[in-house]
């Protein structure tokens, strides 16, 4: 038994956000049953560069592996019927669509508590189902520089700078998982549904966190340091070394002794003696650091300091998933895709002591017919649907 086996969730999601969440929910034995538009379906099922067959692409299998596909016309009357009786069947609906949707679509609790007054529906947007902006769409990059990370990031004389990664996608979704999980859970004790919200645009400004307590409470305006180090604490931050780049972080005093006798510099102990005095000469002490790391390659420096004191390599994209460590972690997960047989994504974090779920993202509408069947719809019903072009 998977942790969320026998829990059912519509998931009217589409691109990354949603998806991202949802995905979490799958991989841990929860039904999520994608609802998608009849032509084209979500619209991350033509996001290049690489594709896979008809309505299919390698970007699509990364957020969708482990779901099940039903076809619908949410704007269609008997379209309607059917979301009304799959969610009698459901305990949850995630959806991630521009804040006003959910209430032109009947995707709200009291929309569907009709059918199912347990039923917790919880809605992802850009910035709210209420406010000025609940119409706006707005996508992760948007949110990076409308909440300061794009100057929180990089260089201080270079231009503002995101993320690499669609971090606040990523970070939503879930957060809407776990909002969804909990209201599912109050639902089992209490009988009673409700709606939850979660916008892209405030768990970005959630991720500022301690930045964000230092200015409200103190006036603190974090900026850029060199070398992506911290903010207050030094030594922690990138080094040069002789072929490339280590990344340091002694945020504790001791930290800082055992690294200076790492070096074979215990002398430097006594010339930064505390966080105050090594904030105060990170320049030079940064210089200092850099003759020191660049006398040996990074691979060195990390047996040397490994396990120790907190140190990393800094590797491109192929080297940090082609690195030993995470082959061992079991990182990849490798299924067979009707297309592509040895199909490889980036495994779930969750580790639960058996294997999780390994299943290809669904082909469009792949699970209609059998859900159709299971919510009492008979084979000229179905047809009957069909050409209508509710399903």
């Amino acid at each position: 038994m998977l942790p969320l086996a026998g829990v059912r969730v519509i998931a009217v999601e589409v691109y990354g956000a949603g998806p991202f969440g949802s995905a979490h929910l799958a991989d841990l034995g929860a039904e999520v049953i994608k609802v998608e538009p009849r032509e084209g379906g979500d619209v991350s099922r033509a996001v290049g560069p690489f594709f896979l067959g008809k309505d299919d692409s390698v970007f699509y299998q990364s957020l969708n592996r482990n779901k099940k596909s039903l076809t619908l016309d949410l704007k269609h009357p008997k379209g309607r019927e059917v979301l009304a009786r799959l969610a009698a069947s459901a305990d949850g609906l995630i959806s991630n669509l521009r804040g006003d949707q959910p209430e032109k679509l009947g995707l709200r609790h009291q929309d569907l508590a009709r059918a199912n007054p347990k039923l917790v529906c919880a809605h992802l947007s850009a910035y709210g189902r209420d406010g000025a902006r609940k119409s706006w769409p707005g996508y992760d990059y948007l949110m990076q520089g409308e909440a300061g990370f794009l100057c929180l990031t990089g260089e201080p004389e270079g231009p503002p700078a995101r993320m690499g990664l669609s971090i606040v996608d990523y970070s939503t979704g879930t957060t809407c998982a776990l909002a969804l999980l909990a209201g599912i859970l109050e639902a089992r004790n209490s009988g009673r549904g409700r709606d939850l919200d979660v916008s892209l645009y405030d768990v970005a400004m959630h991720l500022l966190n301690y930045p964000a307590a230092w200015y409200l409470n103190d006036g603190l305006a974090t900026e850029r340091v060199a070398r992506s180090a911290h903010p207050f604490i030094a030594p922690s931050q990138l080094y040069r070394t002789r072929d490339g780049w280590i990344f340091v972080m002694a945020q504790t005093q001791r930290f800082w002794e055992m690294l200076a006798d790492a070096l074979g510099r215990g002398d430097l102990k006594a010339k930064y003696p505390d966080f105050a005095a090594r904030r105060e000469h990170r320049d030079a002490l940064t210089k200092v650091l850099d003759a020191e790391f660049s006398k040996q390659v990074t691979e060195h420096w990390m047996t040397k300091l490994r396990g120790t004191i907190p140190c990393g390599p800094v590797y491109d994209l192929p080297q940090a998933l082609d690195n030993p460590y995470f082959v061992e972690r079991g990182g990849v997960q490798v299924f067979d895709h009707p297309d592509k047989p040895g199909f490889k994504l980036v495994a779930s974090p969750f580790r639960i002591g058996e294997p999780l779920p390994a299943r290809p993202a669904p082909k469009l509408g792949e699970h209609t017919d059998a859900l159709l069947e299971e919510l009492g719809y008979g084979a000229a019903e179905i047809a009957a649907l069909k050409a209508a072009k509710a399903v």
